[in-house]
């Protein structure tokens, strides 16, 4: 099992692991290492769907994920400032906040 999938399994491991049987073998596995989109591109995509339905949970893994994708710090700000006026501004209020307690040191 990769690192990338270890949160996931300490996480939720011995309670469900059907959940992160999926999510490592179907959701990364399969999903993310599809090749019609970039790596950099499925972050900008999951990040902007994360920040409209308000789920920053997630959010905080899949915006350290996305820097790792080669997203810029200053480009997922920009993001959620735009979405503010897509998604709402609650969302994008919630979201920056997340975002500057996890990218703080990116």
């Amino acid at each position: 099992m990769s690192t990338k999938h270890d949160a996931a399994q300490k996480l939720l491991g011995n309670f469900a692991p059907k959940l992160v049987q999926l999510t490592d073998g179907v959701l990364f596995d399969e999903i993310w290492e599809r090749p019609e989109l970039s790596k950099r591109d499925r972050s900008l995509a999951t990040v902007a769907a994360l920040v409209a339905m308000n789920r920053p949970d997630q959010l905080r893994f899949h915006l350290n994920f996305a820097v790792q994708n080669g997203v810029k710090k200053d480009e997922l700000i920009e993001m959620i400032t735009h979405l503010a006026f897509y998604s709402g501004w609650p969302n994008a209020m919630s979201a920056i906040l997340v975002a500057k307690e996890v990218l703080s040191n990116a």
